[in-house]
C-alpha cells in the first residue's frame, strides 16, 4: 500500500474466486462506488495505471489480472478460456467487492463486460467500453466488411499451434510488434515495458493469453476462402439495457468503425464519444481526456 499524488491510495491483494487465485489492483477508498476495470490482450491489471488514479477520488477502482494473465489463475486447458468461464470470474470478483459495479472494459475486457451485461444485467450499473466490440455488430462486420475482415486476419495467426513460442522469441519481439502495429506506442517504454515483460512471463504465460482467441466461437473468414453466412445470433438476448458509454480511438487499425455499426439498436441508452488523435490504446495516450468524459457522463 502506498500513497500517490493527491493522497490517493493504491493497493493490491490476492483473492479466491471459485476456488482459484486472482490478483487485484485497487485505487481509492472502498466506501466509494465500485468501478471495475477489465483489461484486454496483451495487457494486465497494470494497464490502468494512468487512468485509475484520475477516477479514484470518486470511485473505488478495481482492476483484476484476468484469467491466464499476470499473477492470476492460469489453467492449461483450452476449454477454460471460453467466455462463460471468463464471465464467471468477474461475477465472483464482483461478489467479493460488493455485488455490482460500473464496469469498464477494453479490447477483450470489453467482450467480457458485454457478456456480463447481457447475462447478469443487475450486476452492471453502467457499462463503459473503450475500443471493444459487442459480439453481434462485430460478427456482422466480419462477414460483410472486407476492411474489417482484412484487419482481423491476425486472429488466424494467433490461433495456430505454436504462435506463443514465436511471440516470446527475441525478448517478445513479435508480441511487441503485434501490440504496436500501426499504433502510437510511445507510452510503452522504460519501467512500463519492464512491467509488461514481467507480466507476460514465458511461453506458458503467453499461451494462456492467446488461448482467449483460440477458445472464442467468433467466425473470422480467411481472405482466400468463400465467406460463410452470418451465424445466427438472437438480438433479443443480446440487448444492453443499462446506460452505456462507448469511447473510441478513431485511428484504431485492428477494430474499425464497422465493428460497432448498428450498436444503437442493441443499446437504447448508448452514448458515443470519439477521442481525437488516439487509437486502440487510447487509455494510455489520453487518460485525462477519457477521465473527464467518464466523470461528466456518470
Amino acid at each position: 500500500m502506498w500513497s500517490e499524488k493527491g493522497g490517493l491510495v493504491k493497493m493490491s491483494e490476492i483473492i479466491q474466486v471459485n476456488g482459484q487465485r486472482f490478483f487485484l489492483r485497487t485505487w481509492g477508498e472502498p466506501k466509494n462506488p465500485v468501478l471495475l476495470l477489465l483489461h484486454g490482450f496483451p495487457e494486465f491489471s497494470g494497464a490502468w495505471e494512468e487512468l485509475a488514479p484520475l477516477l479514484s477520488d470518486q470511485f473505488y477502482c478495481v482492476a483484476p489480472d484476468q484469467r491466464g494473465y499476470g499473477q492470476s489463475y492460469r489453467p492449461s486447458d483450452l476449454e477454460s478460456y471460453k467466455i462463460h468461464h471468463l464471465v464467471s470470474d468477474v461475477v465472483g470478483i464482483l461478489e467479493h467487492i460488493g455485488g455490482s459495479a460500473i464496469v469498464l472494459g477494453h479490447d477483450w475486457g470489453a467482450s467480457v463486460a458485454y457478456a456480463l451485461a447481457m447475462s447478469h444485467p443487475t450486476m452492471v450499473e453502467k457499462l463503459i467500453i473503450m475500443n471493444g466490440v459487442h459480439p453481434l455488430p462485430f460478427q456482422r462486420a466480419l462477414v460483410e466488411s472486407p476492411e474489417q475482415i482484412a484487419a482481423s486476419q491476425y486472429i488466424h495467426w494467433l490461433r495456430r499451434a505454436g504462435s506463443e513460442q514465436v511471440l516470446v522469441e527475441n525478448d517478445f519481439e513479435r508480441l511487441r510488434a503485434m501490440f504496436s502495429h500501426g499504433m502510437n506506442m510511445q507510452w510503452l517504454s522504460g519501467e512500463k515495458w519492464d512491467a509488461y515483460r514481467s507480466a507476460w512471463g514465458d511461453v506458458e504465460g503467453v499461451k494462456a493469453m492467446v488461448n482467449w482467441y483460440r477458445a472464442t466461437g467468433l467466425y473470422v473468414p480467411k481472405l482466400d476462402e468463400p465467406i460463410e453466412p452470418m451465424p445466427h445470433m438472437e438480438a433479443g438476448e443480446m440487448m444492453i439495457q443499462m446506460p452505456h458509454l462507448l469511447l473510441w480511438g478513431a485511428a484504431d487499425t485492428a477494430l474499425l468503425p464497422q465493428s460497432y455499426a448498428g450498436l444503437e439498436a442493441l443499446a437504447p441508452q448508448l452514448k458515443f464519444a470519439s477521442i481525437p488523435d488516439t487509437d486502440h490504446w487510447l487509455h494510455h495516450q489520453k487518460p485525462e481526456a477519457i477521465a473527464d468524459i467518464i466523470l461528466n457522463w456518470i
